[in-house]
């Protein structure tokens, strides 16, 4: 049996997930979680061959998951199932230890033939996604510009900003130009909707 650990935050789909994958006669989902920290706390104790991990998740992200999966549980294999089909998720997820990407609108027969083929230890991409992030390229923003335009996305002040990151103000208004100029746009409100809308957030 491929032992699967599901990791998603909007319970129907959890519950629909390890349903679906349940009725497989080679898949048995071991544990499910809600948000981002259960997830390795959860892998230790069931010690699962492949997570099935959102990304988007209260608390840590699977992005986040992914990289403590690899740290902690290099056996368990990380599969990506997101409704978010964004280029720098993929690159991200990829750096993060991810074995595959897919986005949640594909059939439950193509979810199961990806969790056997990522235990055999190959990729497995979305390929519309997969050209879509070779077409946009690498994200150009730095860890820090990345952290103060995450910040500065739901209108926070440069004051509320610098006391949130311990920055000076001066120092978060540099990372704010510098996320601007680099995405090309007028204003860190839509320097951060670019970002996240290419996943780099």
């Amino acid at each position: 049996m491929i032992r699967v650990l599901l990791a998603e935050d909007q319970g129907m789909m959890r519950g629909a997930l390890a349903l679906l994958l349940g009725l497989e006669d080679d898949i048995e989902v071991v544990a499910q979680v809600a948000s981002g920290d259960q997830v390795l706390p959860a892998a230790l104790e069931h010690r699962p061959d492949i997570a099935l991990l959102d990304i988007e998740m209260p608390v840590r992200s699977g992005l986040d998951a992914a990289a403590d999966l690899r740290e902690r549980l290099p056996s368990c294999r990380v599969l990506i199932l997101t409704t978010f089909g964004r280029p720098g998720y993929l690159r991200r997820a990829m750096e993060a230890g991810a074995y595959g990407f897919l986005v949640k609108d594909g059939p439950v027969e193509e979810l199961a033939a990806a969790v056997r083929r990522v235990l055999a230890g190959e990729r497995v991409i979305d390929p519309a996604l997969a050209a879509a992030a070779l077409s946009t390229g690498p994200s150009p923003l730095t860890d820090r510009e990345r952290d103060v335009l995450t910040a500065a996305a739901d209108g926070s002040t440069i004051a509320d900003i610098s006391g949130r990151l311990h920055l000076s103000e001066s120092t978060v208004r540099n990372y704010l130009s510098a996320a601007i100029g680099k995405t090309g746009t007028r204003n860190r409100i839509e320097a951060a909707a670019l970002a996240r809308h290419n996943g780099w957030l």
